[in-house]
């Protein structure tokens, strides 16, 4: 089915456009999501990262890997796009310090993923990007420094801080569930 879809869409068929948009929009809309605050940012570069789908899908390769995982790649490009326009536009983000410790030693067992994902979402958005980046896409600081145009250690740096302001909002969590439910 996906490969009739891939060749609709290489020929420029509106029908399968529209049916490869349906059939990975949740799971990208996801992705969208962990690099920014608002469904219509996420929407926004949903949508720009499907243009690019579109126009590049000429050079998918299904023997070099799954559509899934290059349409992904698509959409964190296109969310780092996003994050340097941001960066441009605001000139500076200001960083404040903190402490880490270890985010997995502080999370309740009852904490769900969507509520780890809106603490995510609410960090400023360079914290947010390079914990993205890292958690979950998997870079390493250098690939980071590489797309974001910065340096490792700014790289590193945001990272501990994003997880140092995870651990307060989970610790604040905790409080509240503790004193909540005893």
């Amino acid at each position: 089915m996906l490969d009739e879809l891939v060749n609709g869409c290489r020929n420029g068929d509106s029908s399968a456009q529209r049916k490869l948009y349906e059939f990975f929009y949740g799971t990208m809309m996801g992705v969208c999501m962990r690099y920014v605050e608002s469904v219509d940012d996420a929407s926004a570069i949903l949508n720009e990262g499907f243009l690019k789908v579109f126009n590049k899908i000429g050079t998918f390769d299904s023997k070099v890997g799954s559509l899934e995982a290059w349409i992904r790649r698509i959409m964190v490009n296109t969310a780092i796009d996003h994050y340097r326009k941001m960066v441009r536009e605001a000139r500076t983000v200001e960083l404040k310090n903190a402490t880490y410790n270890s985010v997995q030693a502080m999370a309740p067992d009852m904490l769900e993923a969507e509520a780890i994902m809106q603490m995510v979402q609410q960090l400023p958005p360079a914290y947010r990007t390079v914990f993205n980046l890292y958690a979950i896409e998997g870079y390493n600081h250098k690939e980071i420094a590489e797309q974001l145009g910065i340096t490792e250690g700014t790289s590193k740096s945001n990272l501990f801080k994003a997880r140092a302001k995870l651990q307060t909002a989970l610790q604040i969590l905790k409080n509240t569930q503790t004193q909540r439910y005893g």
